[in-house]
């Protein structure tokens, strides 16, 4: 599977979505990661796992904590590729005022 691709599937879930957005404030522990949710620590390995795949995340080990840390370039490059759509929905519509406009 293609880095897109497998970015977007990462972020296909609810609860990935949100350890991204804790982890953008900075590096954090899995249990902390854990505490907003209500699932068990293996559930929430699960998709740190899926993260971590996509290269969205990395984790190292310091003393006896687990620390995860977001990695923000595939999530730039799939902000590239809907940035090239925003553009041409932009312009369709730009014509299609256009031609609305005229009587």
């Amino acid at each position: 599977m293609d880095q897109l691709s497998t970015t977007f599937g990462a972020l296909a879930d609810p609860t990935r979505r949100a350890i991204l957005s804790r982890l953008a404030s900075g590096e954090s522990s899995v249990t902390e990661l854990a505490r907003p949710f209500n699932m068990t620590l293996p559930a929430i390995s699960k998709h740190l796992k899926v993260l971590e795949k996509a290269h969205l995340i990395s984790r190292s080990r310091t003393a006896q904590w687990r620390l995860c840390r977001l990695t923000p370039a595939p999530l730039k490059h799939a902000g590239c590729w809907i940035e090239e759509y925003r553009k041409f929905w932009e312009e369709s519509l730009d014509r299609l005022a256009t031609k609305l406009e005229k009587p």
